[in-house]
């Protein structure tokens, strides 16, 4: 999913200068004590080298890695969105829905260091500081600032400040890849575009799960319990990939005759996996449920598995099946999905299936997937 690029005005001045880490560096760009004013095109590149030129310090870095392991916490990636930003300083993703993360003070925000010009835009722009492997940072090290690209890029510039002796500072444009990430702090500047999705993690902050969920003592609960991605979709400036798990069923169905079917409507249980990136191989472990009330008479659900690369909407339809005294009739069941998206996995599951491989992980596409079904 892309964004338009926006045009907004920007004053910046010059700031304290700052030592930050030593790396392998190509040619210095050196910059005058003072930046007049200038067009900011709020793109992600533009607003990396705005970041760089900012009087960052650990306080601001520290606020960042919150942000981003708060995020993490609530099953997204590890993200910091300027909405958040400016409007709740070091709150992550899903932070605003849970209500379990108090507001924190900062001595000095980031936002407070940003042009009035931008505070604005930048907050509408859907963009966000993405920093990978942020649970390694030493705390005290100072990021390479990148961004990321249309392009499925393996290596991209990044920028970093460092202090000249005689009081001057200069830009240092370095090449940085993903293993350089895994051990030195980077801020990706790219589009946000999970902030909407409903995570395991949220489902359970949000819906906690009652005492007894069923209505019967016929009916059982299918849940999803560990998860694996076998292979990484999205380039690492990108972040890590989204799985979005689709289950399609007719809840607590009991019906006497065939036109009963009508006071049913299909149920989607719609969530949406973050596998980040030093996740891909190992199983993750959950207990969400994706059908609550599974009668006798339900024999198969509809399931997708599909992993978000944007594009416009489109959808998948398939035929699920129920039985009333003995005959077999079918109930369809839409999915969403963007057309760019790949899909992992579709088709149906029956109960006879999750009986025989309850608890037990199977394949689907480059993933496994283990459910419990009692």
């Amino acid at each position: 999913m892309r964004k338009t690029s926006q045009l907004l005005s920007l004053s910046l001045f010059a700031v304290a200068v700052l030592s930050t880490q030593a790396c392998d560096e190509t040619e210095p760009v050196v910059l005058s004590p003072e930046i007049p004013s200038m067009s900011l095109e709020v793109s992600p590149r533009a607003v990396a080298r705005m970041l760089v030129d900012l009087p960052l310090g650990l306080d601001q870095v520290k606020e960042v890695h919150d942000a981003v392991d708060a995020s993490s916490l609530n099953g997204y990636d590890e993200e910091y969105t300027f909405a958040d930003m400016f409007s709740s300083p070091g709150r992550g993703v899903g932070d605003e829905l849970s209500g379990t993360r108090s507001a924190v003070e900062y001595s000095t925000p980031l936002s407070s260091m940003v042009s009035g010009d931008l505070k604005e835009g930048l907050s509408s722009s859907g963009l966000q500081i993405y920093w990978p492997y942020s649970e390694d940072w030493d705390g005290r090290s100072m990021p390479v600032i990148t961004y990321g690209s249309e392009l499925a890029l393996e290596s991209n510039i990044g920028f970093m400040r460092e202090s000249l002796p005689d009081g001057s500072w200069i830009v240092k444009e370095i090449t940085v890849n993903e293993e350089y990430a895994k051990s030195n702090p980077v801020w990706v500047v790219n589009w946000n575009e999970d902030a909407g999705a409903m995570t395991p993690q949220m489902l359970a902050k949000l819906r906690p799960e009652p005492v007894e969920t069923r209505t019967s003592t016929e009916f059982k609960t299918l849940r999803l319990k560990e998860f694996k991605a076998h292979n990484q979709y999205d380039s690492w400036l990108s972040g890590g990939s989204e799985f979005f798990i689709k289950c399609g069923s007719l809840k607590a169905f009991t019906a006497e005759v065939a036109a009963d079917l009508t006071k049913y409507t299909p149920e989607i249980t719609d969530l949406m996996i973050k596998v980040k990136r030093r996740q891909v191989g190992s199983s993750m472990r959950y207990n969400t449920i994706l059908v609550s009330e599974w009668s006798p008479q339900l024999t198969e659900c509809v399931f997708l598995i599909h992993e978000d690369d944007g594009g416009k909407m489109t959808t998948w339809k398939a035929t699920g099946e129920v039985k009333i005294k003995s005959k077999s009739y079918g109930f369809t069941v839409e999915f969403p999905y963007h057309r760019n998206d790949d899909i992992v996995w579709r088709g149906k599951l029956s109960s006879n299936f999750f009986e025989k491989n309850n608890g037990v992980a199977n394949r689907y596409g480059d993933t496994s997937v283990t459910f419990t079904f009692n």
